[in-house]
């Protein structure tokens, strides 16, 4: 099982961090020691000062596929979730700067959180959206519809099988809206669609 995860696919949060707006997907991946399920703590690593959350539509992938034309990308995904992004901002901003790779900022170990996994008809509003949440003590921090998406479920679908075989079981993290920040012990973090909560996840 893979993680393949979208940066910048949300114009607000590019432009919080001064990022530019990508022409393609902007892809990255996680590997599977990552993943942080269950309600489990996420225990804050004391290699950063500065770990931001990040809150996604997360698609599970249903079908093996390559080279995916993007009208036939719906038939790959049938189960969705929230999940959270860590990132680690101080080590990212370090690696940039130094022109190297940043996975250690992105793909450390329980770095993505996973909500329960629902029926992705049973997320979508009436207007074939999902809207989305975090909150964070109890404070709306995140909130994102999946129409304000630059490319959406079924593009990202077709452009990731481009350069990576899809396989069952496999996440697609699809991107973050704005108004990402700090995370801190003693944190709760919950992730909402609509008022359901599908996301619990302490900070320690």
């Amino acid at each position: 099982m893979k993680i393949i995860c979208i940066g910048r696919n949300y114009a607000a949060h590019a432009a919080e961090l001064n990022n530019p707006i990508p022409e393609t997907p902007l892809l990255f991946l996680k590997p599977d020691t990552a993943v942080l399920k269950d309600g489990k703590a996420f225990y804050h690593p004391n290699f950063s000062n500065d770990i931001h959350h990040e809150i996604e539509v997360v698609l599970r992938i249903c079908k093996n596929g390559k080279s995916i034309e993007q009208e036939f990308a719906h038939k790959y995904y049938d189960q969705s979730t929230l999940g959270i992004d860590f990132t680690a901002r101080d080590l990212q901003s370090k690696c940039k700067e130094q022109g190297h790779p940043w996975e250690i900022a992105k793909a450390f170990d329980n770095s993505a959180v996973l909500g329960e996994m629902m029926p992705l008809a049973e997320l979508r509003n009436a207007d074939g959206h999902v809207d989305f949440s975090l909150s964070k003590n109890g404070v709306q921090v995140q909130h994102g519809n999946t129409s304000q998406m630059l490319s959406n479920f079924d593009a990202i679908i077709s452009y990731a099988s481009k350069f990576f075989t899809l396989q069952v079981g496999d996440l697609i993290f699809t991107g973050t809206p704005a108004g990402v920040s700090q995370v801190k012990i003693g944190d709760v973090l919950e992730g909402f669609v609509g008022g359901r909560r599908l996301l619990y996840c302490e900070v320690k």
